[in-house]
């Protein structure tokens, strides 16, 4: 069995994307096509999504399913006239906590951004930044870096080191351990001069001063 999947937002679709993705792997005998629909934010945008998926409709002969997570309820309804199934990711929340704080939610496109602390994530994406640069040995200035990961080739140092930027905004380099290093059986020399170095805190102010972490 093959059946289509639409990711419809508000937003860029990310989160319609990861939670249906979530649920689509618990169905593993359906075979899957999956297509996002992004920055559905007006009713032009949704009548085009709309005719998109009727489209789908009509040249497979499955009824399509539609991930969404647009906010505004006259949009949804444009999108939900393409005659899809309509899986609203936000709905079995909505009531519930309408009636726990006693006022309705405020329907506007964007407010998933909107307790987004931006000084945070801005360290975030500086971390990621400084992260990419510092990979594998590339950039030889460690002065800035809050963890060095030392160890041989694919061991998984860059992930490590992007979860960490994404994640947590930490300042990870990385150092690829060669032949010579690992004959040696100390941290390489060009690792020393940073092991004593204060802490900067310049990344995350929550986090306590220490010295960088190998």
């Amino acid at each position: 069995m093959r059946r289509t999947i639409f990711y419809v937002s508000d937003g860029t679709g990310i989160t319609a994307e990861t939670i249906g993705h979530s649920v689509l792997t618990q169905f593993d005998s359906v075979d899957f096509e999956t297509y996002r629909i992004p920055f559905v934010d007006a009713e032009d945008k949704a009548q085009i999504a709309a005719v998109r998926i009727k489209t789908t409709y009509a040249t497979s002969g499955a009824r399509p399913i539609v991930v969404n997570t647009i906010m505004d309820k006259k949009l949804s309804d444009i999108v939900a006239e393409s005659g899809a199934l309509m899986l609203d990711v936000f709905a079995p929340f909505i009531g519930p906590l309408e009636i726990e704080l006693g006022t309705p939610r405020a329907s506007r496109v964007g407010k998933a951004h909107g307790l987004t602390d931006f000084t945070e994530y801005e360290a975030r994406i500086n971390a990621t930044n400084y992260a990419l640069t510092h990979d594998d040995g590339i950039d030889v200035n460690y002065a800035d870096a809050d963890v060095i990961l030392v160890g041989v080739s694919r061991v998984g140092k860059t992930p490590t080191c992007l979860y960490m930027a994404l994640h947590y905004g930490v300042k990870a380099a990385n150092y690829p351990l060669t032949e010579e290093d690992l004959d040696r059986l100390e941290l390489p020399k060009r690792l020393l001069p940073h092991r004593p170095r204060p802490h900067r805190p310049s990344v995350a102010a929550t986090r306590p001063a220490q010295a960088p972490t190998f």
